[in-house]
């Protein structure tokens, strides 16, 4: 099959592996950039738990006084992997989803109403995950600590390729990169046969 990563080579190259090891055509087509909001570091201190919705907000994470043992709610496996590698030794993971986070931290026993806790999260979200908490009764302090910009550019063996190759699977990973990955095709006329952008949520033709 031809596949296209929509992702950071970063947080998407051990997958993109796994799939070329298969003898798959992989084709690496990034539609964001992620780059550091520079926030103010945090001092764990002044907090009982944190919340990260992505590995990003793991990535470009300012501690001071780091305390590693402090509670961690991530939103999946991958997020929780990357804390892991900072040392963090207090992590649970939710099923992938916002929602699925959002009532793992609510059914915690490590947190009540008392609770002090940071959210790390992009400039450019789809759930409103410290509203939802707040209306729960809890005290979340919500950081920006990165920011995604669109890549609409294509170069010239990417577009060549997706021309003589058209793509039977794309993996796109949120609104935002989807709304990236239509910019471009329409910017360079791509249109990839066999793909279903209204199953994707996706009008190319707006």
């Amino acid at each position: 099959m031809n596949i296209i990563f929509t992702r950071p080579l970063i947080d998407s190259e051990d997958l993109m592996s796994n799939f070329i090891s298969s003898e798959h055509k992989i084709i690496h087509m990034p539609t964001l950039s992620i780059k550091s909001s520079n926030m103010k570091p945090i001092n764990t201190k002044d907090y009982d738990g944190l919340i990260f919705t992505s590995a990003n907000a793991v990535r470009f994470l300012k501690i001071e006084n780091e305390d590693k043992s402090i509670k961690c709610f991530c939103v999946g496996n991958l997020t929780e992997r990357s804390l892991r590698l900072k040392g963090y030794n207090n992590t649970i993971a939710a099923s992938g989803t916002v929602n699925a986070l959002k009532n793992l931290i609510i059914n915690s026993n490590q947190i009540n109403e008392n609770s002090k806790i940071a959210y790390f999260c992009g400039d450019n979200i789809t759930y409103d995950l410290d509203s939802e908490l707040k209306r729960e009764g809890l005290r979340i302090n919500k950081i920006i600590n990165y920011k995604s910009e669109k890549i609409t550019d294509l170069n010239d063996q990417n577009k060549e390729i997706i021309a003589n190759h058209s793509p039977d699977i794309i993996f796109i990973y949120s609104i935002r990169s989807g709304e990236s990955f239509i910019e471009i095709v329409r910017n360079y006329s791509l249109y990839p046969k066999n793909v279903d952008f209204e199953a994707l949520g996706l009008d190319i033709h707006s």
